[in-house]
């Protein structure tokens, strides 16, 4: 089992965060634009798993090298019903680098969206709470 699966299913904050590079790249189902850096790629994470209900992955698929990884998971938010995929890269040292986040149905990535803006200040307070570390 991947490193950043089993914390994501330990739920364990801080696990996740220590497995993401400093220039993490994040790319979110419902924003345009991809977040970069650690600070707000931790954030998200931390939000998405307080509006993330009933979170399982069901499979996981890795290139030969494990540098590449999709993590495909079901969960459910504000009643919907989610299929998604974590992609994964790691980089030489062996940290998240790139996390591209994909979801379906679009009724599920709305209201995915809608949780998540609902979140937003918070998540964007963390992220500067921990620059200032």
């Amino acid at each position: 089992m991947h490193p950043f699966r089993e914390a994501v299913e330990a739920r364990d904050e801080s696990a996740i965060e220590q497995l993401l590079a400093e220039d993490v790249v994040f790319t979110s189902p419902v924003a345009f634009k991809p977040y970069p850096g650690k600070a707000i790629t931790a954030a998200i994470l931390r939000g998405v798993m307080r509006v993330f209900e009933d979170f399982r992955y069901i499979r996981e698929i890795a290139d030969p090298n494990g540098r590449d990884i999709a993590l495909v998971f079901e969960t459910t938010v504000a009643g919907k019903r989610v299929t998604g995929c974590d992609f994964i890269h790691m980089n030489d040292d062996g940290k998240v680098d790139d996390l591209m986040v994909m979801v379906r149905p679009l009724s599920a990535a709305t209201a995915l969206s809608e949780a998540m803006g609902a979140q937003f200040d918070r998540i964007q307070r963390e992220a500067t709470e921990h620059l200032r570390r």
